[in-house]
């Protein structure tokens, strides 16, 4: 049976406990709010984008991009992003485990004997998929890509996938990340990235114009361009949602445990308080015995 000093220093270590998770909590709500605005500020510029794609989809001319070519498929790429710091609950195993069944249908749909790439961003889930690397399932990182990468960092790595889907190095390129959509709901996604296909699109899609307009240059110079910009605009959205639904994941794991310590702290509360009132019940009884005696 604990003693009363024993307890005393447990109920003060669950206290500590209780108190840095709390505050904990609220780190991550702050960073989880700051990506969420993150995602706002992207979204008119991604709009934008799919609206200037939609007006030359509308008009009577002919364009075309290497992005668009659709092959015969002997390597993929997966883009797969997790966290790099822990104490976000079972975020990246689910990631993980998500990972496998989607290597799984691809090897259905497009053959047991295709090669597999996979780029993991963000350090918790590169150390999962390093364990699994194989034959034909190739690890690649990148130096300076991991889930709190910056603007002009994201720019290069969609550059880096883009040129390996050109020179045939991969013959097409998917992404898996969680999507945000609130702090308690994140749901994994997993979507193609290149070649670009309608699915890439948002959920409004790109409308077709059906308002005249001139183009200077000509149409296919405006699409080569533009089109680069949407796979970057995409991807940016994937790394904020990425680092938003990591801090509501670490919010819930922050509130789970700021919770049980909670339970932890009142039991050991009410254990103390019995263990003292026994404690001045049997010095009472004593005092009471001796004046007796």
């Amino acid at each position: 049976m604990a003693t009363l000093r024993e307890l005393k220093g447990r109920i003060g270590s669950v206290a500590s406990s209780e108190k840095i998770t709390g505050a904990m909590k609220m780190i991550s709500s702050a960073k989880m709010h700051k990506a969420e605005q993150a995602i706002r500020r992207l979204l008119p510029f991604r709009q934008q984008v799919e609206t200037v794609i939609g007006n030359l989809l509308s008009a009577d001319a002919e364009f075309s991009s290497p992005l668009l070519e659709a092959r015969d498929v002997r390597t993929v790429g997966i883009v797969v992003l997790g966290s790099d710091d822990g104490l976000c609950g079972a975020y990246n195993i689910n990631i993980f485990k998500r990972l496998l069944a989607r290597m799984a249908e691809l090897r259905s749909t497009l053959g047991q004997d295709i090669d597999i790439k996979v780029y993991p961003v963000g350090r918790k889930i590169a150390k999962a998929v390093a364990k699994i690397a194989g034959p034909r399932l190739e690890v690649v990182t990148y130096e300076g890509v991991d889930s709190k990468s910056s603007a002009a960092e994201v720019k290069v790595f969609v550059e880096t996938l883009r040129s390996s889907f050109i020179d045939g190095t991969v013959d097409r390129v998917d992404f898996l990340y969680m999507s945000f959509h609130s702090v308690g709901r994140q749901i994994l996604k997993a979507e193609q990235f290149l070649p670009v296909v309608q699915e890439t699109f948002s959920a409004n899609g790109v409308k077709e114009q059906s308002r005249p307009y001139i183009f200077e240059p000509d149409a296919d110079t405006i699409f080569s361009s533009v089109l680069p910009l949407f796979l970057l605009s995409v991807m940016q959205e994937v790394f904020s949602e990425n680092r938003a639904s990591e801090q509501a994941a670490r919010v819930m794991a922050m509130q789970s445990a700021n919770d049980n310590a909670r339970k932890l702290l009142e039991q050991l509360q009410l254990e103390y308080n019995k263990l003292r009132q026994q404690s001045i019940t049997t010095e009472l009884l004593d005092i009471l015995g001796g004046q007796v005696r």
